[in-house]
């Protein structure tokens, strides 16, 4: 499918437009520069970038992850991306995180009415939505080979298992908005944590060169 089928949403590309005021200072810069180097090099290689985003419980950070990632593709036309979620265990998608993505211009579809909702969010005309559920990360929905395991946990190398599979390991850590769970704080704090992953995943693939 050619860049100009897959129009991101105008709501998202406002959203887009709005992380300009999110500093990524040189301490994450250095954190996200392993992911820069293995997206590209894939590229290079004219390799399927599978990047499958994995914390704790699937619910929350590597969600917003693996969705940001996937639209930041699409937004800087980086082709052949497929992005993935998943946990050391399946819990459920948080409603405050799928609420930080609808109030960023995603439309999300509700597949399924469970415990473990499953939901299609949809971010471009032309493109296949990204099923959302909780999931192991080495749920059969996820790629077991070439690879790369990208860990959100804050504190990656206790918390976040070890994938033998992955032919790349990567940590890129956010703290965990579930702290504010059931508080006054809790639509801010995920929606400020929705704006920094979106906005390092936009600096992300602008470094991406394209390959002619």
């Amino acid at each position: 499918m050619k860049p100009s089928q897959k129009k991101v949403f105008d709501a998202v590309q406002e959203f887009i437009k709005t992380l300009s005021s999110h500093e990524i200072n040189s301490e994450r810069q250095a954190v996200l520069a392993p992911l820069i180097e293995y997206i590209q090099s894939k590229l290079i290689q004219q390799e399927s970038i599978r990047l499958n985003f994995i914390c704790t419980h699937n619910s929350r950070r590597s969600h917003l992850s693996q969705v940001w990632a996937q639209v930041m593709a699409a937004h800087y036309h980086i082709q052949n991306v497929h992005c993935y979620s998943g946990g050391t265990e399946a819990t459920a998608l948080y409603p405050a995180a799928a609420k930080a993505l609808e109030e960023s211009g995603l439309k999300l579809y509700p597949l399924s009415i469970e415990k473990n909702p499953v939901y299609a969010l949809k971010f471009a005309a032309g493109a296949h939505p990204i099923i959302g559920f909780s999931k192991t990360f080495d749920h059969p929905f996820n790629p077991k080979t070439s690879f790369a395991a990208i860990m959100t946990c804050a504190h990656a190398d206790v918390n976040c298992p070890f994938i033998p599979e992955a032919e790349k390991r990567i940590s890129v850590t956010y703290e965990d908005p579930k702290t504010y769970d059931g508080t006054p704080e809790q639509d801010e704090k995920y929606s400020e944590r929705n704006r920094q992953i979106a906005a390092e995943m936009s600096y992300v693939f602008a470094k991406i060169k394209q390959i002619i």
